[in-house]
């Protein structure tokens, strides 16, 4: 069962801890959603679980007793410490902690061959299951959807992440991260989070979303990548001056392909052209032989 407000308290004073808003450290009080986010994830004995940031050990312990093979990776020394005398030493065989920067190690010490890592979308069977640390969320996405990609992921993050990868054109919310994600995975619809679930209590809103891998998923190469946040940099920027600098060649072709759509075309600006397309200017950038 989860720690209440009172019990977190309470052990964070034994630990000496003082939750680091920097970090985004906002502990998880309530039972429900840690049983929503295994269903979600279909979490059964034996799945490989990725986790970002597992804090005091909520959602890891209900991860362990599902029987999952836990990979995790905190930042904190205190609380890396913590999980490392008690959870690590009660799961020697399925807690693999590491201790490092969840952005460096997006899927913390997951062991990945050289083929997987190459083919970004040929990965092993796993999923990532994590109460995600407001202050990484998108850079760490970012890192995530740089493959290998897992089966599904359930996160708690905060509501306007969550609006971001999932917004569509012609929204202000719509930006590079939403191109690249949607690309990807579906998005289920998400769960508003109340932030008394938390504590400290956050600020903001928060939302458990749930992504499922398309069955052919598009992971973009970090050069495209490059290229699509600098548009979205200048969104209201008509594409034929921003892909001019950048991809000459690729962008005359693309937009011809813009055009062709009927409704879009080189006048048209970045925020208002649907992930899906964006993909074609990466193959033209980099044709299959």
């Amino acid at each position: 069962m989860p720690l209440s407000p009172s019990d977190t308290r309470e052990l964070l004073a034994r630990l000496g801890h003082t939750p680091k808003r920097f970090l985004g450290q906002n502990f998880l009080v309530d039972g429900n959603i840690v049983k929503k986010s295994l269903e979600l994830a279909g979490v059964a004995p034996g799945d490989t679980v990725v986790e970002i940031g597992p804090g005091l050990g909520t959602l890891t312990r209900a991860l362990l007793e599902a029987g999952a093979c836990v990979w995790a990776v905190e930042r904190d020394a205190t609380l890396h410490a913590h999980l490392a005398g008690t959870l690590a030493k009660e799961f020697p065989a399925t807690f693999h902690l590491l201790e490092g920067d969840a952005v460096e190690h997006p899927l913390a010490a997951l062991p990945v061959g050289k083929e997987e890592a190459d083919s970004s979308t040929s990965a092993p069977a796993f999923k990532i299951v994590a109460n995600l640390p407001y202050a990484i969320s998108t850079p760490w996405m970012d890192a995530v959807l740089s493959g290998p990609l897992p089966a599904r992921m359930v996160l708690m993050l905060q509501l306007e992440a969550a609006q971001r990868y999932t917004a569509q054109p012609g929204t202000k919310l719509f930006g590079a991260i939403s191109v690249f994600l949607q690309n990807a995975f579906d998005a289920a619809p998400g769960h508003r989070v109340s932030g008394a679930c938390f504590h400290p209590r956050p600020d903001v809103d928060s939302c458990l979303l749930h992504l499922v891998r398309k069955p052919q998923p598009f992971v973009f190469r970090p050069e495209v990548k490059a290229v699509i946040r600098g548009c979205f940099q200048q969104r209201r920027k008509q594409i034929r001056p921003l892909l001019r600098s950048r991809l000459p060649d690729e962008g005359r072709a693309w937009l011809a392909r813009l055009e062709a759509t009927g409704r879009l075309g080189p006048a048209s600006r970045p925020e208002e052209i649907p992930a899906p397309l964006w993909r074609e200017l990466d193959a033209l950038a980099f044709p299959t032989p």
